[in-house]
């Protein structure tokens, strides 16, 4: 009986929970339509003309090439490459380093005001220092990229680490447990949820710093690459295009990273209760 109405009592909840997560956005979406048509200026488009833009831009290509335009191969697939190649980098940095510093207090404390220092340096003043060591291109636009991410994901892992109950790790001494076993047993475990939120934050960043890194000279493609030209050619559709569809793109990551969230916390709590 009980399997049976969990499902039913879901399938109630559904309109309700569509309607408090879609409400919000759908009456926001279609105030601007009405506000952008009564205006009815350039610079304010209604967003249904912006959509449609966008949809002839980007994803109007034929079948078999995933219906991707020749724009969207030259600049969604590259911007899209680098934020997740960025942040993949930026995520396995902060993970490890963090790791290595919070299990020592001692060795945190005599890193932590380089860590402050550092990460308080915003990615764009290091813009002249990165084009000297690694050059124009992609290398530059990963370093500016993992710089600026890597820090949420690096301080909250070490801050979950030295979080861990000191009692487990005394068990952990009197059982011998070798370095390895700790890290994946003892401190992963303890320091996961620290790590998403890292990771949350860690991926906002990410696209931001895709964006600004593409906007640079020297690039040639990408989303960044895409506004800056439109601005160029005062193109205002395709920049308010470019726009909801970094809205749109920040969404889709996230929702992805939170659905990885719930399975990867999930399966902690499910053995940790076992």
């Amino acid at each position: 009986m009980t399997a049976q109405a969990t499902p039913l009592g879901a399938a109630r909840r559904l309109p309700r929970t569509l309607a408090l997560r879609l409400g919000v956005p759908v009456v926001a979406v279609a105030l601007w339509q009405l506000a952008a048509r009564a205006h009815g200026s350039v610079f304010f488009p209604p967003p249904a003309r912006i959509v449609e833009h966008g949809y002839h831009l980007w994803f109007s290509g034929p079948a078999e090439r995933a219906f991707l335009t020749d724009a969207a191969v030259r600049d969604l697939l590259p911007s899209l490459g680098r934020v997740l190649a960025g942040f993949a980098l930026a995520a396995a940095g902060g993970i490890v380093l963090g790791l290595v510093l919070g299990r020592s207090r001692t060795v945190y404390a005599l890193c932590d005001p380089v860590l402050q220092f550092a990460r308080a340096v915003p990615p764009p003043a290091l813009v002249p220092v990165f084009v000297v060591v690694f050059d124009l291109g992609t290398p530059m636009q990963l370093a500016s990229i993992v710089f600026g991410a890597i820090w949420p994901v690096l301080i909250n892992t070490a801050e979950g680490v030295r979080g861990i109950d000191p009692l487990r790790l005394d068990v952990a001494a009197t059982v011998r447990m070798r370095p390895a076993e700790r890290i994946v047993l003892l401190y992963l475990p303890a320091a996961l949820p620290r790590i998403f939120a890292g990771l949350r934050l860690s991926l906002s960043l990410s696209l931001i710093l895709m964006v600004f890194s593409e906007l640079l000279p020297g690039t040639a493609d990408g989303i960044g690459f895409s506004l800056t030209d439109a601005q160029t050619r005062s193109d205002l559709l395709t920049v308010w295009a470019v726009m909801v569809l970094l809205g749109a793109l920040g969404q889709l990551l996230n929702s992805a990273l939170l659905a990885v969230e719930r399975l990867a916390l999930g399966r902690h709590r499910a053995a940790h209760r076992t």
